[in-house]
């Protein structure tokens, strides 16, 4: 199963780009049918949808698609195309003359540095990321909710770099997880070794955010407020509700791990978390663990992806 391969999971992904506008919309999407869905906010700068349902004991029981957007909270509006195409082949939550498709999400602030600020995913663009929706090869870096993102901002736009998205799964001794990570970040990014990856720059080397935070604040910086980390981690055997929202809160050691800093007062990193509505049960802990590890991975291949594929390191190149 390579990193990109979500079959396993009954999950597709499918992306809209506007690469003029630098934005665009990713969908995470049941490939057949709904699945359970649950999610976590670490960041203090959200901007997002529908996320009181995915509380455990809500009425409604199902995620029919989870939509990751550019535009700040215009991008919001993305989620209608997203309704009308699962609407059409009769998906969604059962209301009797008809359905309501349940479809979640964040947005990430991607009107500055790189494209217009007029520029923000349109409903036809949910509806077409969704059409587009595939379970294996799926693009990474500077597509879809991944084409307008930068990281390491503390020191202003011209010391940044090229965020993205990234696909990861991780499998082990027969159970899997997966994750898609759209990193827009305020921090730098991270390997595995806790060296940095993609970050602030300064004067040809890595400055360090959390060294120049703890030195002088927020001063001077680009993007207060301008900033998220949206992630969708999915397990491949059943968990109820509660245990999934477990999930999803676990695996925000990833961020932390990767994303330095992550959840601070001008990010608005959300993380949900899916998992099949029938089937195998899940080992809880397992479930956790591999959801981290799998998001520790998409989140170090989102900004690699989007530097290889701009062919500069950085923003100023």
């Amino acid at each position: 199963m390579s990193s990109a391969d979500l079959r396993r999971f009954g999950v597709a992904v499918g992306h809209a780009t506007d690469v003029a506008g630098a934005t665009g919309c990713t969908v995470v999407r049941g490939e057949h049918g709904p699945l359970r869905g649950a999610c976590a906010v670490f960041g203090r700068a959200t901007g997002t949808r529908e996320l009181a349902l995915l509380e455990p004991g809500h009425l409604v029981d199902r995620v029919d698609a989870i939509l990751m957007s550019g535009g700040s909270a215009y991008g919001l509006s993305a989620a209608d195309g997203v309704m009308r195409w699962m609407e059409e082949r009769g998906r969604g939550f059962p209301v009797g003359a008809g359905v309501v498709p349940i479809v979640p999400g964040a947005v990430l602030f991607d009107l500055l540095p790189l494209g217009r600020f007029d520029a923000r995913p349109t409903p036809q663009m949910g509806y077409d990321a969704c059409a587009a929706a595939v379970t294996h090869d799926i693009a990474e870096g500077s597509v879809g909710a991944g084409t307008g993102l930068t990281v390491g901002k503390v020191l202003g736009a011209t010391g940044a770099m090229k965020g993205g998205i990234g696909v990861a799964t991780v499998e082990a001794n027969g159970a899997a997880a997966g994750a898609i990570a759209a990193v827009n970040a305020f921090g730098d990014v991270c390997d595995a070794a806790g060296q940095v990856i993609a970050g602030a720059r300064r004067d040809g080397a890595f400055a360090g955010t959390e060294r120049v935070l703890a030195e002088r604040g927020l001063a001077g910086a680009f993007g207060e407020g301008h900033n998220t980390t949206i992630a969708v981690v999915i397990v491949d055997g059943v968990l109820d509700a509660l245990a999934l929202r477990g999930v999803a809160r676990a695996a925000g050691a990833a961020l932390h791990r990767r994303v330095r800093p992550a959840g601070s007062l001008v990010d608005g990193d959300v993380i949900f978390a899916l998992c099949p509505l029938s089937g195998e049960a899940a080992d809880p802990v397992r479930a956790e663990m591999l959801a981290v590890l799998a998001l520790e991975q998409a989140i170090e291949r989102a900004v690699r992806a989007a530097v290889g594929r701009d062919g500069v390191a950085g923003l100023a190149g």
